[in-house]
């Protein structure tokens, strides 16, 4: 119900969209389709092209970012992330955000800025291209989480454990990847994981929300209409650290609550766990 600027223009036709040459690409699809996408892609990239891609995910499997998948497939070298607290409805209104555009190309972080940055919307730059991509997918699983928990209806102390515990297990893991600590205490970490484990209008949230009350995830995933990363990416994450011996317990309880376990026993398995230091 939202009314788009007249100056997009929308194609169905790839061919038509490359047409005449691009210098700027923002890549926004699924994580789960982003390699064979990009495979159809590639015949349309010269190779100067900047990439920007706004996938909140890992690919299946391989658990390589999408940064990596479409080094691999399109020609194109210059490639960034852009991620934050970026909720699209709240910014299709027009309401005040912040994003963070990451590469180890300055040009691309500066193209970044030029192509996104408006009146109402700012765009940090940044150089921890593997954190700031490991933090937009991994707060999906605690967006989850988050949306379970309310449906128990308790306070902000509950609130406030969880969130912080997850931004926790989300610097734990994204280090072991390779990342700077530092990122996930900015917007890309933090923020984002604020905003989508406090609101509805986060997917990832919504699921957590209804599987709490019940009901089953293929059915939750075939009305949600469109992409839960969280999903896949808790299975893929849960499974990886419990090889590498990386303590992730929200994530595995997450993994849980999916497999059908009901929220309040997930919750207190959690509280019981053992004594240690922050």
């Amino acid at each position: 119900d939202m009314k788009l600027n007249e100056k997009i223009v929308a194609y169905s036709d790839m061919e038509r969209v490359f047409e005449g040459g691009l210098q700027g690409v923002i890549w926004a699809l699924p994580s789960s389709v982003c390699r064979q996408q990009a495979r159809i892609a590639a015949k349309y990239f010269k190779g100067d092209e900047i990439i920007l891609h706004a996938t909140k995910g890992i690919e299946p499997g391989s658990l390589k970012r999408i940064s990596q998948v479409l080094t691999e497939e399109i020609p194109s070298r210059r490639i960034g992330v852009i991620s934050g607290p970026n909720l699209a409805q709240e910014i299709a209104r027009g309401e005040p955000a912040a994003t963070v555009v990451a590469s180890v190309f300055s040009e691309v972080c500066e193209s970044g800025q030029v192509l996104l940055m408006s009146e109402k919307f700012r765009a940090y730059t940044a150089t921890d291209v593997v954190g700031v991509e490991w933090a937009g997918a991994l707060k999906n699983i605690f967006a989850i989480a988050a949306g379970a928990i309310d449906v128990l209806n308790l306070g902000w102390n509950s609130r406030a454990m969880l969130i912080t515990r997850s931004l926790a297990e989300m610097a734990r893991f994204g280090t072991a990847m390779g990342a700077k600590e530092s990122t996930f205490l900015g917007l890309a970490g933090a923020g984002d994981l604020l905003a989508t484990c406090s609101s509805s209008l986060s997917r990832n949230y919504r699921v957590g929300q209804r599987l709490a009350k019940g009901e089953r995830l293929s059915a939750i995933l075939l009305d949600l209409g469109s992409t839960a990363e969280g999903v896949a990416t808790t299975k893929s994450i849960y499974e990886f650290a419990l090889q590498r011996q990386i303590s992730m317990p929200i994530t595995e309880g997450v993994n849980q609550l999916l497999e059908g376990r009901e929220v309040r026993e997930v919750l207190s398995s959690l509280m019981r766990r053992p004594g240690s230091i922050e």
